[in-house]
């Protein structure tokens, strides 16, 4: 009877812990969908580093560099050296959108992610343009 019970009280316990580590993750989601929404709402319209789109705006079409912006052995993907080739054209854009909420609330790091022009090997990147405080390579 008592080692039902123990066994009983440790599923218990497992069950506790999964249930506690996906609410968990569930807070975190919904931290970051409340931190994009919030920089989208402070957006300004007219012409800012990204013409008439917010670098949050923009930062959402470099999904396909999330895991090359992590990881800086990750392999970058054809899509994302378009994305950055075309947003690279205006080299604040391009720092703006590294620097955006919605690239801090992605888990970006800006110092792997100011990589991907040179591992794009984008001929005409801006070599030396000061981002912060990274320079882009």
């Amino acid at each position: 009877m008592w080692s039902v019970v123990v066994i009983g009280s440790k599923l218990m316990t497992r069950f506790h812990n999964k249930v506690a580590s996906l609410e968990d993750a569930m807070l975190d989601f919904v931290v970051a969908v409340v931190v994009v929404n919030v920089a989208m709402l402070e957006r300004v319209d007219g012409a800012g580093e990204c013409g008439k789109s917010s670098p949050d705006d923009e930062a959402m079409k470099l999904a396909p560099c999330a895991t090359a912006a992590q990881d800086e052995k990750a392999a970058v993907s054809d899509s994302c050296c378009a994305q950055v080739k075309r947003i690279g054209q205006n080299p604040a854009c391009l720092c703006a959108v590294m620097l955006s909420n919605t690239a801090k609330a992605s888990g970006i790091k800006p110092q792997i992610a100011i990589t991907i022009p040179k591992r794009c090997n984008i001929p005409n990147r801006p070599v030396g343009y000061k981002c912060g405080a990274y320079t882009l390579p």
